[in-house]
């Protein structure tokens, strides 16, 4: 499997095992929320490459990114099909909109930190596909040899997030990568009133 403890070292938390618990039975709501999740992510980078033209380096890495997440929604939205699973939709949980409330408003931070918070939802993501791998690996096998699969998108995703988070920012991005990483943490560790590929652990029966 691809090495991922860079991705470890950065965040400050594992995901608790009552969320992997709630997700090896339910994963119908978790195939939907992540086909979900990969559309939302191509759309984000598209979003910033029209948002952002003048950044070179920011277009040729959204690019990538898009067509990746656009063909990862599609390998999962196939995966639904097969399973007879309808492609509903979902409230979203408290996660991205509570990291997003502490970005900052004026420029070019305001993209800076879209680049940090970009970097710890790919390497949450992360660090959930490794994480549910083993947990699936004989109830749901060809899903978990799919999660390993994604791993190292995932990781390339959550480092050219923060290389352009840094490349960006007029100053050290230290401080606000700290405040930024201990919400996620907080967002994480605590309980949610829904389950969701990001979520915290579910206070639902």
């Amino acid at each position: 499997m691809t090495d991922i403890s860079h991705i470890y070292q950065f965040l400050r938390c594992k995901t608790p095992d009552r969320w992997l618990d709630y997700a090896e039975n339910h994963v119908d709501i978790l195939l939907i929320d992540h086909a979900k999740c990969e559309k939302k992510a191509g759309s984000t980078a598209l979003s910033l490459m029209f948002k952002y033209p003048e950044r070179s380096e920011l277009q040729i890495k959204m690019a990538q990114l898009a067509r990746e997440e656009v063909l990862h929604f599609e390998q999962v939205f196939e995966i639904l099909q097969n399973r007879g699973i309808e492609y509903s939709i979902l409230s979203p949980s408290r996660y991205a909109e509570s990291l997003r409330k502490l970005a900052r408003a004026s420029e070019p931070h305001k993209l800076v930190d879209f680049c940090i918070i970009g970097a710890i939802i790919e390497a949450r993501s992360c660090e959930r596909f490794a994480a549910l791998a083993p947990r699936l690996v004989d109830s749901e096998p060809e899903l978990a040899k799919y999660y390993r699969y994604l791993l190292k998108s995932e990781s390339r995703h959550f480092e050219d997030y923060l290389a352009l988070a840094r490349k960006y920012s007029p100053d050290p991005i230290n401080e606000q990568l700290n405040k930024l990483l201990d919400r996620e943490a907080e967002l994480i560790e605590s309980e949610d009133m829904v389950f969701r590929f990001h979520s915290g652990i579910p206070a639902i029966s």
